[in-house]
């Protein structure tokens, strides 16, 4: 189906708050998306499903910023180091294009994975610098994985704007570095982790959380807060901030962590005095949940 999307701003008309609209036309083949989408640069933000209220957070931040909006739904495969995890992922297309027309998304790109990586498909893109760190040691092939896929989204939506949030810093930064490098048009436009209100990010990961693994794993944000704290009262040793941190991980021993550090902002690399645009960063595991968090300092 080939989307026809109606003007959104016309003078006078109601903002994104109140508008009264059907939902999202919902498109599978990238030749219909590119359709839709001839002559327009839309804002996009782009989901592997299994929407919340931390993704609903940048729709409404594109729809504001936007005359119209797609949301990609896409289950990468390549950016899964273990088959099982792939398989256990939540899919409900349905459920997901409901929330993304809540939010005032127009468009939701839902491709099969042959439409994105049709056979003979051979082709990969590494980034070095920000991925080889933190996440990209404890997730060998995951950046390629994400970068790939990223880039081809990009060079298929061509958007204006693409959101993409805070949650996931290192992967900020990745995404960031690609769309630099390749020289696509437009911005990657960083948004503000959203938390409930135990203070853990809102992520698919931590959705599947037991109720008693979720209260131990409060001590995650919490440690980074307190690292916070000690920034905002002046201390500036990035070891003594990360021992304040250890400290508060420690008052729950069911937590392993996997790695706390202070580190710049820009390239990740580990601070000994915290600078302007510093960042605290962690990964833990709770139960069977990996857990990672990031604060600005």
């Amino acid at each position: 189906m080939i989307a026809t999307f109606p003007r959104l701003f016309e003078e006078g008309a109601v903002d994104a708050g109140q508008r009264r609209r059907p939902g999202p036309d919902v498109v599978r083949r990238r030749g219909d998306l590119t359709a839709a989408l001839a002559g327009l640069s839309p804002g996009y933000v782009a989901t592997m499903g299994a929407l919340h209220d931390g993704h609903l957070s940048l729709i409404r931040r594109s729809v504001l910023e936007n005359p119209r909006t797609v949301v990609s739904v896409f289950v990468n495969p390549s950016q899964f180091g273990d088959p099982s995890d792939l398989a256990a992922y939540p899919r409900d297309l349905e459920r997901d294009a409901a929330r993304a027309g809540e939010a005032g998304a127009d468009l939701v790109f839902a491709p099969a994975v042959d439409e994105i990586y049709p056979p003979g498909f051979a082709t990969a893109v590494e980034i070095a610098g920000p991925s080889e760190r933190w996440e990209g040691a404890a997730r060998p092939g995951h950046f390629r994985g994400v970068a790939t896929v990223v880039a081809l989204l990009l060079n298929i939506v061509r958007p204006e704007h693409a959101y993409f949030g805070e949650k996931d810093y290192q992967q900020l930064l990745v995404i960031r570095r690609l769309h630099a490098d390749l020289a696509f048009p437009g911005a990657i436009v960083g948004c503000p982790t959203v938390r409930g209100p135990d203070g853990l990010p809102l992520s698919s990961r931590n959705a599947r959380l037991l109720p008693e693994d979720r209260e131990r794993a409060r001590v995650v944000p919490r440690a980074l807060f307190r690292m916070a704290e000690c920034a905002a009262a002046g201390e500036t040793d990035a070891e003594g901030m990360r021992v304040a941190g250890e400290e508060v991980l420690a008052g729950e021993p069911t937590v392993r962590t996997e790695y706390l550090a202070v580190v710049d902002g820009g390239t990740l690399e580990p601070l000994g005095t915290v600078v302007p645009g510093a960042r605290a960063i962690v990964a833990a595991r709770v139960g069977g949940v990996r857990i990672i968090d990031n604060v600005a300092l």
